[in-house]
C-alpha cells in the first residue's frame, strides 16, 4: 500500500492535489441544484458536497467555495431563498458535469447543456425534469469556515419529489432503481448497486438483513 504525506502531497501540482484529495475521502453525493435569479434567469449547477444534516427537522447542507469569483447558486439563493436539489443519473452525467464551466449570470444552464426545466411547486425556481428525485429546500442559514474561506449552506427540505417505482413499503428510497449515479472525486462518475440493507443495530443482537429476509 502505497503512503504519501502532507509535506509529499503539497509538492504535487495543483491539478494532481486536487484528484488526490477529492477523491480520498470516498464517495459523494452527485446533485444538480437549481435556482432562479431576481431577474428570473434559471441557472443548474453540479455539487458533489450535499449532504443529509437531520430528519425531524428536514435539513440538508452544501459547501460553496469562496466567494472570490461571481457564484451564482449562491446570489440566487439569497435573492430568492429557495432552491431545489436533483439526483444526476446515469444518462444524465455528460450534461450534468458540463454546468460545472463558468457561464455568465445571464445564460440558463439548462439551454447551455440540455437540460429541461421544470415547475412543479407554487414556488418559482427550477427542477431539473429529467431527475428521478427532486427536492425542493428553504435557506435557513449559512455558516463562514474560516478555515478555507468556504460557506456551509443550511437549508430546510420543503417538498420531495420521486419516481414511484423507488419507493418501498416504509418509505425507503432504492435509488439504485433510476440508476443514480455518485461522484468520485471531482469528475469520476460511478453508478452503485445495492449491496444489503439492514435492521437497525442494538448491542448484542445479530445483524440481521433486509433484503434478505423479503421485508
Amino acid at each position: 500500500m502505497k503512503k504519501i504525506t502532507r509535506s509529499e502531497w503539497d509538492s504535487l501540482s495543483k491539478i494532481h492535489r486536487l484528484n488526490l484529495i477529492n477523491s480520498c475521502t470516498g464517495y459523494k453525493s452527485a446533485n444538480l441544484i437549481g435556482t432562479k435569479s431576481k431577474d428570473g434567469i434559471a441557472n443548474v449547477a453540479v455539487f458533489s458536497s450535499v449532504t443529509h444534516l437531520g430528519s425531524n427537522p428536514a435539513l440538508l447542507g452544501f459547501i460553496l467555495r469562496p466567494n472570490v469569483v461571481p457564484r451564482n447558486t449562491y446570489n440566487n439563493i439569497k435573492a430568492t431563498g429557495y432552491f431545489t436539489v436533483n439526483h444526476i443519473t446515469h444518462n444524465m452525467i455528460a450534461q450534468a458535469h458540463q454546468t460545472s464551466a463558468g457561464y455568465d449570470a445571464e445564460i440558463s444552464e439548462f439551454d447551455m447543456v440540455g437540460l429541461e426545466q421544470e415547475y412543479l411547486s407554487m414556488i418559482d425556481v427550477p427542477y431539473v425534469k429529467e431527475s428521478p428525485v427532486k427536492l425542493l429546500c428553504r435557506y435557513v442559514n449559512e455558516y463562514d469556515i474560516a478555515e478555507n474561506n468556504t460557506i456551509h449552506i443550511i437549508a430546510a427540505i420543503e417538498e420531495i419529489h420521486f419516481r414511484d417505482e423507488m419507493v418501498r413499503h416504509d418509505y425507503w428510497l432504492q435509488l439504485d432503481q433510476a440508476d443514480v449515479v455518485t461522484v468520485n472525486g471531482l469528475d469520476g462518475y460511478c453508478l452503485p448497486k445495492i449491496v444489503d440493507r439492514f435492521d437497525y443495530a442494538r448491542p448484542h443482537t445479530r445483524t440481521k438483513s433486509i433484503l434478505k429476509n423479503g421485508s
